[in-house]
């Protein structure tokens, strides 16, 4: 008998711990989500396609879908910078920014909303300068953007932290010494070690940015057509008592981001299977 078979086991057996954790899915995950398409199902085919195409309501997919999208694409680039200089630079202030990095985690959302608010606002503190330049942030489109900007990027930094970490710079000593330049050391060296966690992170700010609600409704000003989230849309309908209409946006809402989630992660496992031949 193996030493392994022998050992006490800490946590409770294999049938213990899958009933749990199943009975545990199913309560915060699964039935919530059915729940959501079984209401939803109440709707006749022809009511159900009304209420999720309703002019208002594409607009609001366009905005909500278009802006998570570039505001993770953001977040990728300028996450990868924040993480890179506070692993391999020393600066002051160093333990301070690191720091604020988590401040989205651990502020509440109406408060980051009322703050970049106050901050981009015409009479604010930055809106003021940037307004007479023909750039107008709060109360419109770009003001959602900030705002996904905004509680997005620390699930980049956060992910590729780690990464870079645990990254040893040898290799990139030896791209150098082979006469490589800053960037082949960058494109061949670094970026495949650092891609998965880089599609990870784009994945996570996605997914917080196109449910995100309580951060984006102050800034975005919601006027119809132009600046309304999705999950304005949802709470809108809810109000009136639509609860089947709400039901069927947010099963759109699902359904699109369980694709675009699934075809990143497809993405990351098929270039890892790719980079793993190469090696």
């Amino acid at each position: 008998m193996s030493r392994a078979a022998t050992l006490p086991r800490v946590l409770p057996g294999f049938g213990l711990s899958l009933g749990y954790t199943l009975s545990y899915l199913s309560l915060i995950v699964l039935i919530p989500l059915s729940a959501v398409f079984i209401r939803a199902s109440e709707l006749p085919l022809d009511a159900f396609w009304h209420a999720v195409t309703a002019p208002r309501v594409l607009a609001s997919y366009r905005l909500s879908f278009g802006m998570a999208l570039l505001a993770a694409a953001i977040n990728t680039v300028f996450g990868l910078l924040l993480a890179w200089a506070l692993v391999r630079y020393r600066f002051p202030g160093k333990k301070l920014v690191d720091a604020l990095v988590d401040l989205p985690f651990a502020l509440p959302t109406a408060v980051a909303g009322i703050a970049l608010t106050a901050l981009y606002a015409g009479n604010g503190w930055l809106g003021q300068y940037l307004e007479p330049l023909g750039i107008k942030v709060a109360f419109g489109p770009l003001g959602v953007l900030v705002a996904l900007v905004f509680i997005g990027l620390p699930f980049v930094v956060r992910t590729v932290q780690p990464v870079l970490e645990d990254m040893e710079t040898e290799l990139e000593e030896a791209a150098t010494s082979l006469g490589a330049h800053r960037w082949q050391t960058f494109r061949h060296v670094i970026l495949p070690v650092l891609q998965p966690a880089l599609m990870t992170g784009f994945a996570l700010a996605f997914a917080r940015g196109v449910g995100e609600y309580g951060s984006v409704i102050f800034i975005a000003g919601n006027i119809p057509m132009v600046s309304e989230i999705t999950p304005l849309m949802i709470i809108s309908k809810l109000e009136q008592y639509d609860y089947a209409g709400a039901t069927a946006i947010a099963s759109v809402m699902l359904v699109a981001s369980f694709l675009l989630l699934l075809a990143i992660n497809g993405l990351q496992a098929w270039q890892a299977r790719r980079h793993g031949r190469s090696a």
